[in-house]
């Protein structure tokens, strides 16, 4: 009798056992199991695996089918891989939203440079970018037109004798055409080339002389661009000014320079410092100075007895006798003594 209803125990457990299955399992988002089926026996086990793209970062990934039919809680998390941060592109922007997987980045250039390869790239499930990099290539230009009579004095061309988005030519003009408009031209963004200039003929008149002046070796026929004429004055006369003077692209000399006139020193009798001598007035300096020159005229100091001197410097013909010279004639010589010969004040 004990034997039978061991059995009989046993039997009722087996069954109640064979009855105990789990259905499918909890599905983890980026993740699937390596077994696949309706229902599990108790005690089998089941592994899941992260999509491509995706990696495991938390939660077990395996589970067992328990005698109560139920999985256990899941808490399983895939989550998606990252590419590195894209490096900054020269001449170009990378246009960045996110790194993780099937993310995409954009890339385009900067003003005057052209994007070669694709404009996009993806993240991919072995976390690295799709595709090759693109490059921003400089915008070219063709040959640029040259103005009639016109030459380029400077052209640098890149690799491949080719013209790229800002280089930069420059223009002369035969003689005797002017340039007018700028000299250079530059390569542009849109792949034409900036304004370029044009050579115009000039001529400028029969040069006119200057008062108490004249032009050297002047000869009697018009004058083209940029050829000069040659000054000078008269003796004792100082050339003020530029002694050349060029005919300019409007047909016109440049400043002309002018012949300024000597001085006569305004006194008969005097003693004065000049071109640090001293000197009479009235054997040395008869001519009187040029334009521009200083002489020193002596005064005295009546309170300290002792003798000073005034600058005074000849502007065209102009010269100003100081207020505190005294012209000491024959008559006023026998009492009263040059300042010149007197101590000098700051002694």
């Amino acid at each position: 009798m004990p034997t039978v209803l061991f059995l009989w125990t046993v039997t009722l457990a087996h069954c109640a056992l064979a009855g105990r299955v789990c259905h499918k399992p909890p599905e983890v988002p980026f993740a699937t199991v390596d077994v696949a089926k309706r229902v599990y026996d108790v005690g089998e086990e089941i592994t899941y695996t992260c999509d491509p793209g995706y990696s495991h970062q938390s939660g077990s990934r395996k589970y067992t089918c328990p005698l109560s039919g139920k999985w256990p809680i899941n808490k399983m998390r895939c989550i998606p891989k990252k590419c590195p941060y894209p490096e900054a592109m020269i001449n170009g922007i990378v246009h960045v939203t996110d790194v993780n997987y099937q993310s995409l980045i954009h890339f385009s250039c900067e003003p005057g440079y052209i994007l070669y390869g694709s404009d996009t790239s993806q993240c991919m499930a072995d976390g690295q970018w799709s595709g090759k990099r693109p490059e921003c290539q400089p915008v070219t230009c063709p040959p640029p037109s040259l103005p009639e009579f016109g030459v380029i004095s400077y052209h640098k061309l890149s690799p491949g004798n080719e013209s790229v988005f800002q280089d930069v030519i420059r223009f002369e003009c035969l003689s005797p055409f002017a340039l007018f408009g700028n000299e250079t031209a530059t390569c542009m963004a849109n792949g034409n080339w900036s304004d370029i200039p044009e050579c115009r003929y000039v001529k400028c008149p029969h040069p006119t002389g200057i008062e108490n002046g004249f032009v050297n070796f002047q000869v009697r026929r018009p004058y083209h661009y940029m050829e000069s004429v040659d000054y000078g004055c008269q003796p004792r006369y100082v050339l003020d000014g530029p002694r050349e003077s060029r005919c300019e692209k409007t047909g016109s000399w440049s400043i002309k320079p002018t012949c300024k006139a000597p001085c006569k020193i305004p006194v008969k009798k005097a003693t004065v410092l000049f071109n640090g001598r001293k000197i009479k007035v009235q054997n040395d300096l008869k001519e009187g100075i040029q334009h521009a020159e200083t002489i020193f005229f002596f005064c005295k100091n009546e309170d300290k007895t002792c003798g000073y001197t005034i600058p005074t410097q000849c502007i065209d013909g102009q010269l100003t006798v100081p207020s505190c010279f005294e012209e000491i004639g024959t008559f006023l010589s026998f009492w009263k003594k040059d300042p010149a010969e007197l101590t000098p004040c700051d002694a």
